[in-house]
């Protein structure tokens, strides 16, 4: 009598284990950036400005080149896109340690680690979504809680390779953990489950699924939707805002009196809370339904805000981080989730990368924006107070796009 071969575990999860590490590796170097700035100052003399513009023109290849990356890991397969992409941030690291100014710094860090993690970003969150239904909210906060984790490593080990070797070898063993890690944890990664005769959550195929093409929309049909159009919308205007305490969350806290290490660990406390958001929110809404969360999140930031216009000591900052690094952790989760869920794994690469399109807008904007805002008015109310407004018009939009009708495939 045969004894029933217990099933190793579902193959889905080691594809969510190789995101997790792009992400964190891709996104965790990109963060480093802020621990090198004191030491490019002093050995370069560039100022703080010219820092924040690299930063946020990075920031826009990250999202914007997805709409390059998406359609070509539908066509030629997520491993390689990541393989490549995480190939680039491991030299854009390792050539900065060798630049003799600030512009071969730019050029490194902002073609290596801006185009690597632009590359590799939404392929592996596109794959993600072909490997889960049941489980495609909770597996796709796993996979980008990476930029969580990362964002809460990577920095503090910067600091302490650039005192221990200096920021020269900080870089080329930044550079050298990315390669190793980044690209030997894509190599896991397989860009469907029809390939290893499989179907989603693990369940038995069905007879002729191997031969049967992807199901969903086309491209041109997707975008041309209500729900997408609708989407896109949504995202455009939270994204405005969304990006801003990021940037401005520590000089509030400095005019209003916190001393600056206190000030510095609020972006620590994004990080908590943003890593629970994508751990925890995927799998609630794999409950109650992943389009009723996103609009949740939409409200969430849009209060969060409000206790930041209201915030002036460090704990109730702390509140404020926290809760926003909730909700923002739950909208980076859920946004993939919820393009698979209105038009299928197709071309679901290539959907996200346009979508994300909007998210490079606002990254860009948004930020120098409130900056700018700032320097007119000398107070952050401005920028907060248009934050709100912002997510709460996403939100407005997201309840019509859920009573959009589903086209045709």
């Amino acid at each position: 009598m045969n004894t029933p071969i217990k099933p190793r575990m579902f193959y889905g999860w080691w594809v969510v284990a190789a995101a997790f590490a792009v992400t964190f590796v891709g996104f965790g170097s990109a963060y480093t950036f802020s621990a090198f700035v004191e030491s490019l100052q002093r050995d370069f003399g560039a100022s703080r400005g010219s820092f924040s513009l690299v930063f946020s023109l990075a920031g826009f290849l990250y999202f914007g080149l997805g709409v390059v990356s998406g359609p070509l890991a539908d066509r030629w397969g997520s491993r390689r896109l990541a393989v490549v992409g995480m190939v680039l941030v491991g030299l854009g690291l390792a050539v900065a340690s060798l630049s003799r100014n600030l512009t071969q710094v730019y050029v490194a860090y902002g073609l290596g680690v801006g185009v690597g993690v632009g590359l590799s970003y939404v392929p592996v969150l596109g794959v993600v979504q072909r490997w889960f239904v049941k489980r495609r909210g909770f597996a796709s906060g796993l996979a980008v809680s990476g930029i969580g984790v990362g964002t809460l490593v990577m920095p503090p080990l910067a600091a302490f390779l650039i005192d221990a070797l200096g920021w020269r070898n900080a870089y080329l063993a930044l550079g050298c953990l990315a390669a190793v890690v980044g690209v030997g944890m894509s190599l896991l990664i397989a860009n469907d489950p029809r390939d290893r005769g499989l179907g989603p959550d693990g369940d038995p195929m069905q007879a002729g699924a191997h031969l049967a093409k992807p199901q969903g929309f086309s491209v041109p049909d997707a975008i041309r939707s209500r729900r997408f159009i609708g989407l896109y919308a949504a995202c455009l205007m939270c994204s405005f805002g969304l990006f801003v305490p990021f940037v401005h969350l520590v000089p509030y806290a400095l005019d209003h009196g916190v001393p600056q290490t206190s000030a510095v660990l609020l972006l620590g406390v994004i990080g908590v809370g943003s890593t629970a958001g994508r751990f925890f929110l995927g799998g609630i809404a794999d409950r109650m339904g992943r389009q009723s969360a996103l609009l949740l999140m939409f409200v969430g930031m849009a209060l969060a805000l409000v206790v930041w216009a209201v915030s002036t000591g460090f704990w109730a900052l702390a509140v404020f981080a926290f809760a926003y690094g909730v909700f923002y952790g739950g909208f980076v989760a859920l946004l993939p989730a919820l393009v698979m869920d209105y038009f299928g794994g197709r071309n679901i690469s290539a959907i996200i990368g346009i979508l994300y399109t909007s998210v490079a807008v606002g990254t860009l904007v948004g930020p120098s924006a409130a900056g700018f805002a700032f320097d007119f008015s000398h107070s952050y109310m401005l920028p907060i107070l248009a934050s709100i407004f912002a997510n709460v018009i996403a939100a407005l939009i997201m309840t019509g796009v859920s009573k959009a009708a589903v086209p045709a495939q």
